[in-house]
Parts: C-alpha cells; sequence; structure tokens
C-alpha cells in the first residue's frame, strides 16, 4: 500500500473555547477519492481550510505529500514553524474549487484559468493557453473561453472554477460544497463533470459535500465527521447501507429523508 499523500496527525484546531478539530487523524492516498460528510459544525470544511492555509493549527501536523504543511524542517532536522515562502510552495500542491466560485469578474473565462500558471508556475502566455483551452474541452466549455463570468450561468462558473484548479496541476484536488451555491437543476452538470474526473483521471480528491447520492458514486472511501473527528470510515456501501454507529444511522436518516 502507497504511503498517504496527506495526513493529519492528532490536529487540533479551536476557535477560542471551541475546538473544532479534536485530535484528528486521517489520511489520504495517492489516487484515492474521498468524501467526508456530516453536520454542520462537525470539522468538514475547517480540514480544506487548514489545507488551503487559510486556518492555522493549534496542535499536531499536517503532512502533504510527504512534506509538513505548517511546520518547516531547521538545518538540525527540528520542526518549526512555517515560513511564508514555504506556505507559499506547499499551496502549489494543492487545488481548490470552492462554493462560490471565486472567479475574477474582470477576466474571460480563458484568463481565468492561465493566470495563476503564468504568474504562480511561470509558463509562458503560450504554454498557459493550450493548457486553459485543453482543461476547457474537459469541463465542456470549449466554447466560452471569450466570455465573461458574468455571462455565464452557475454551473459553468463552477465548472470553470475546476479547470481553474486543475490548471495548477496539482497534487491533490478539493472540493468544498462544490454544488451548494447552485440552483437545482444545474447541480448535475456539475457534479458529472467531477464524476469524469474522478473516472477519467488518476486524481486525488477529497470533497467535502451534503451530495449524499454523489459521495456514494464517486467516492473510495467516505469519512463521517462529528464533533472534530472521524466518528465512522468505510467503502460507500459501508457506510450508506449498513452504518456501524448510531450516530451515524441518525445523521443519514435526517439527511436522505
Amino acid at each position: 500500500m502507497n504511503d498517504p499523500i496527506l495526513k493529519f496527525d492528532k490536529v487540533v484546531k479551536r476557535f477560542g473555547d471551541l475546538t473544532v478539530l479534536n485530535k484528528l487523524d486521517f489520511e489520504v492516498r495517492k489516487g484515492e477519492k474521498v468524501s467526508i460528510i456530516g453536520p454542520s459544525g462537525s470539522g468538514k470544511s475547517t480540514v480544506l481550510r487548514i489545507l488551503m492555509t487559510l486556518e492555522g493549527i493549534e496542535e499536531g501536523t499536517v503532512i502533504v505529500d510527504g512534506e509538513p504543511l505548517w511546520h518547516e524542517r531547521d538545518a538540525a532536522d527540528n520542526l518549526k514553524p512555517a515560513s511564508e515562502a514555504h506556505l507559499r510552495k506547499m499551496r502549489g500542491k494543492l487545488g481548490m474549487v470552492f462554493q462560490h466560485f471565486n472567479l475574477f469578474p474582470h477576466m474571460t473565462v480563458l484568463r481565468n484559468i492561465t493566470e495563476a500558471p503564468v504568474q504562480v508556475l511561470g509558463l509562458s502566455k503560450a504554454e498557459a493557453r493550450q493548457r486553459g483551452e485543453e482543461l476547457l474541452e474537459l469541463v465542456g466549455l470549449a466554447d466560452q473561453a471569450a466570455k465573461y463570468p458574468s455571462q455565464l450561468s452557475g454551473g459553468q462558473k463552477q465548472r470553470v472554477g475546476i479547470a481553474r484548479a486543475l490548471a495548477m496541476r496539482p497534487s491533490i484536488l478539493l472540493f468544498d460544497e462544490p454544488t451548494s451555491a447552485l440552483d437545482p437543476e444545474l447541480v448535475g452538470e456539475v457534479l458529472n463533470v467531477i464524476g469524469k474526473l474522478a473516472d477519467e483521471h488518476d486524481l486525488t480528491m477529497l470533497l467535502v459535500t451534503h451530495e449524499m447520492r454523489f459521495a456514494r458514486e464517486i467516492s473510495d472511501r467516505v469519512c463521517f465527521f462529528d464533533r472534530g473527528r472521524i466518528r465512522e470510515e468505510g467503502t460507500p456501501d459501508e457506510i450508506f447501507s449498513d452504518p456501524s454507529e448510531e450516530r451515524t444511522r441518525e445523521f443519514l436518516q435526517a439527511v436522505l429523508e
């Protein structure tokens, strides 16, 4: 079995007196598709915010692709708090698809995808353009390259967001409730694109989602979060058809009614 590409080791995250992650142990292996489900306030989105370096941690370590995320090693091989340069390097290993798209309104669809590869990765504009056009083809938006975000539907905006995340060639692709801001009739088109990526490409994916049917279809493993810890994890069939924890059963009964 290959080593985990992502590992939380006894991670604690607090907001004031509230402990949001309580000595969390959690792993994702290369190529795995893992969904995190659970009630509001269980710590699901905090996991992604920590990975995107939007929130720090109080205790524990986070390892991404073999390197500590929030720490770096000094000359004596001891861990010390990460510098901004280290965090910037580590961010390049992670691609994020946000709930609310976060597209640049003054840039065309294609430039939204090519800007970061040029500015951050140092790609030439021609290389970035070729990559951007390929990714727009992948998400079914090849004919929308010259449009601006205001001219797109919500589903199209989210597909641009997926292409933009992929343009950075991340080691891990993160999804934070990628359909929660969409009208119901647009949810399917985004889920179809994510499902296609999962089926056809060797991507490592971590998804926080409230779409239980989708989590069941796409995931290699499903983790049920409750009160800052993984209460139960297993294959989609194990979690959705035969959960062993009463708390998991209660949650699924509530959301699947």
